[in-house]
This record gives structure tokens, sequence and C-alpha cells, in this order.
């Protein structure tokens, strides 16, 4: 018996050929904007690259003939609260690390004046990096390399891609590469598990904000190596940046990595039923 290289058993359109019009979508919408931001010297900001990694999953599951809750999860009370858990779980992966530090010298902080006029920005930043890379990694491409593959592999085939587009971030050399690399990676698994434990993208948006505007908006760590203007302003001691993550940010510390391997490792226990 022969296998239809298009349609499955079900007569329905296999998941890879839906990942390349998802990405074929993507690019039809996004490469005009990126000719016309370059005739007119502007910058895509990332709240753009949010909307329109959004428009095309709304294309795609329009396609489909499936509504985007299907992406996002129903938005409802239990929608909110995992949004709400997600980013307290976020605060913890940067707070943890940041006390440990602090505790043993290795870095204080000064108040930041200049950061308090930039907060609103850094809030809406930190909100569209967010939104745009959980739709991209953990939207629709995840989602239906889950139905087409399985979700471990669809979970290190993402992370692998996540890992991919930080790769060339300021500051990743030597120590700190090894280390973020380490950390960014497993940080996708904890994005992904969160979607799967939950079928919902509210807990890994939470995540993901939470993350990276504690990390850089209130203890003026880098994210991801770009230089960020917090509340408070990190003086380091003269120690490894192993230690601390220096001007990377604490994705590069040995103390972030532990951090985010327990919440991992907290995800694979987490019995959701009993949670509702």
């Amino acid at each position: 018996m022969s296998i239809n290289p298009f349609l499955n058993s079900e007569c329905q359109l296999r998941n890879g050929w839906w990942i390349l019009i998802f990405f074929l979508v993507l690019a039809a919408l996004l490469v005009p904007t990126l000719i016309v931001a370059q005739q007119n010297s502007m910058d895509v900001s990332i709240g753009l690259q949010a909307v329109i990694i959004v428009v095309a999953s709304f294309i795609c599951q329009l396609l489909r003939r499936k509504s985007m809750s299907e992406l996002l999860g129903e938005f409802n009370m239990r929608w909110l609260k995992e949004l709400g858990l997600g980013g307290l779980i976020g605060s913890a992966l940067m707070i943890v690390p940041a006390l440990i530090l602090w505790i043993f010298g290795w870095v204080h902080w000064e108040w930041n004046p200049a950061g308090v006029s930039t907060l609103l920005s850094t809030v809406l930043l930190f909100a569209g990096v967010a939104a745009a890379e959980e739709l991209l990694f953990r939207g629709f491409v995840f989602q239906r390399l889950i139905a087409g593959l399985g979700q471990w592999p669809a979970q290190l085939i993402l992370a692998a891609y996540f890992l991919l587009t930080h790769l060339n971030n300021p500051g990743m050399t030597g120590d700190v590469k090894v280390l973020a690399s380490i950390n960014i990676f497993i940080a996708s698994l904890v994005f992904g598990l969160a979607f799967i434990r939950t079928q919902s993208l509210a807990m890994p948006l939470g995540l993901h904000f939470m993350a990276n505007f504690i990390q850089g908006g209130v203890l003026g760590f880098g994210v991801s190596g770009t230089d960020q203007s917090g509340l408070l302003k990190p003086i380091f001691s003269d120690v490894p940046n192993w230690l601390t993550g220096g001007q990377f940010g604490l994705e590069a510390s040995v103390f972030g990595l532990v951090c985010v391997v327990t919440v991992w490792i907290l995800f694979q226990r987490w019995d959701v039923a009993k949670a509702y």
C-alpha cells in the first residue's frame, strides 16, 4: 500500500506541509515589511514582529478551519491564572540566582533613576519579545510538530531552533557561550513543557515575559547579551563570568542554569489534574 506524501490516513494535509505553509505565509508578510522599513531607514519593532506572527498564525488556522484558541488556549479564568503562575515562576528564575549572588557578595545593586523613565518602554519591549517568541517557538509550528512527530522530537527541534536564533547575540563567547547555550536550550524545553502540561500559551507567555523583565527591567542585568537599563544597576565583584553571567545576564550563570533545570524537573513531576 503506497503512502500519500500529502495526505494522512484521515485525508488531511500532513503536518509537515502545514509548517511549510506557515513559513511561506510568514515570509509573505515579513519580507515586504522589511523592505519598506529598509527603504525608510526604520527598524521592524518587536511589537510589529509579534503582530505579523499572530496574523500568519491566524491565516494558517483559518486555512485549517481551526480557531486561534487551539493555539493560545481558551481565554478564561484558568488562562489568567496560568499566566500569573507563569509570571511568578519566571520571576523566581531570576530572583533566586540574584539572591545567591548577593548573599555571597558577588554582586550588589545601586538605584538607577534612568530605569524609571524607561520602565514603560521596557515592559512593552519584553511583552513584545514574549509574544513574538512564544508564538513562533511554541505556537503553530511547535503544535504541528507535536501532532506529527510527538512531544520529545518537537521539543528538541524547537529548542535547537530557539538556541540557533540566540547564538549570534552579543557576548556569546568563551565560558559565557557554553553556559548560555545550555541555559537557553533548557529554558526552551521548560517553555515547551509548560505548554504541553497546560495546552495553553498562557504559562509560557508569563514565564518568558517575567523572566526577561525581572532580569533586565528590574535587576538591570543584560538579557541574552543585550544591555538593559533596569530600576537597579548591578555592580559586579571581581569574579568569573560563569558565576554571575556578567553582562550577558543570569542566563549565562551557573546558578541560573541550576534554577532552570530545577523548574524543568518540577514541571516534569507536575500533575496538572490535581492543580485544578
